[in-house]
C-alpha cells in the first residue's frame, strides 16, 4: 500500500517565527493565557476559552466556509460520521485510490474506482457520496472545478513531523483510526523557535471530523501547522481522505 508524500517539514528561522507570531497571535493572547487548563490528551481542549481565534469549529458543513476569513487557518466540521459499515472496512482488503476529476463527475465515477480497489459495493457507494459532498464543498470555497482525491490506508509514521502544506487549502478526513493533529499558532511559533514537541499542546481532529487546512499558497506567513499522528508503534491504521484543488 502506498503512503502519500506530505509537504516539506515545518521549519522557520527566528525572523520568520517572530513574524508568524506577530501576524497570528496578538489577537489570541488572552484566549491562550489559560493553556494550563488544557492537556495534550484533551484533543480540542476541555475549555472552550482555550480554542484560538484562528480556528473555527461547527456542527455543520457550512463551518468549513470560515476558512475564507483572513484570520482563520483551520476550519473544522465536527461530526459523528463515519457510518458503522465504513468503520468496519477490512483495511487489508482494499487498495489506495488516487484520482483527479471534475467535481461534477465524482459521484458517478468514484463508486467504480472504489469497487475496483476492493471496497464492497454498499460501502463504495457510501464513501463516494460523502467524498463527492466534501469535494464540492472544497471546490466551492476555493473556486475550482477539478480536485485531486486520495483515499489511503496509512500504517506508518509518514508525515509524522509537523509541517504546513504547499497548497491553497487541503481538506482532510480520517474515516478509520486517529485523526490529524494540529498546533495553535502560539505552539507553531514556539516550535519554529526550537521548542520540543513534548512541551506543546498537540490537538487532534476526531475520527470522522472534516478539517479545511489553509496552506502556504493562501497564507504564506500563517498556514496551519499539522501532522499525521504517530501510529507505527501502536498497531493502529488509518483510512485517510485528502482532497486538494487541481488545475
Amino acid at each position: 500500500m502506498s503512503v502519500a508524500l506530505c509537504a516539506a517539514d515545518f521549519g522557520m528561522d527566528q525572523r520568520k517565527a517572530r513574524a508568524y507570531a506577530q501576524g497570528m497571535l496578538l489577537h489570541n493572547q488572552s484566549m491562550l493565557a489559560d493553556r494550563s487548563s488544557v492537556s495534550p490528551e484533551d484533543g480540542m481542549g476541555s475549555a472552550s476559552a482555550a480554542l484560538p481565534s484562528h480556528v473555527r469549529i461547527g456542527d455543520g458543513i457550512d463551518a468549513l466556509r470560515c476558512i475564507r476569513s483572513a484570520d482563520v487557518n483551520l476550519a473544522i466540521w465536527r461530526r459523528s460520521y463515519p457510518d458503522v459499515a465504513i468503520a468496519e472496512v477490512i483495511l487489508d482488503a482494499v487498495d489506495d485510490v488516487a484520482m483527479v476529476q471534475p467535481v461534477e463527475e465524482i459521484a458517478t465515477t468514484l463508486p467504480d474506482e472504489l469497487a475496483t480497489a476492493g471496497y464492497p459495493t454498499a460501502i463504495a457507494r457510501l464513501l463516494a457520496a460523502d467524498v463527492a459532498t466534501l469535494a464540492s464543498a472544497l471546490a466551492t470555497i476555493v473556486g475550482v472545478t477539478r480536485v485531486s482525491i486520495r483515499l489511503d490506508v496509512v500504517e506508518t509514521d509518514a508525515c509524522r513531523r509537523f509541517h504546513a502544506d504547499y497548497v491553497t487549502a487541503r481538506l482532510i478526513c480520517t474515516y478509520v483510526g486517529p485523526g490529524t493533529q494540529w498546533l495553535t499558532a502560539a505552539d507553531a511559533a514556539a516550535l519554529g523557535e526550537g521548542a520540543a514537541v513534548d512541551s506543546l499542546v498537540v490537538r487532534s481532529l476526531s475520527t470522522g471530523d472534516v478539517g479545511m487546512f489553509k496552506g502556504k499558497t493562501w497564507a504564506p506567513d500563517a498556514p496551519i501547522v499539522h501532522r499525521s499522528p504517530p501510529i507505527l508503534t501502536t498497531g493502529e491504521r488509518r483510512l485517510l481522505l485528502v482532497i486538494d484543488p487541481a488545475p
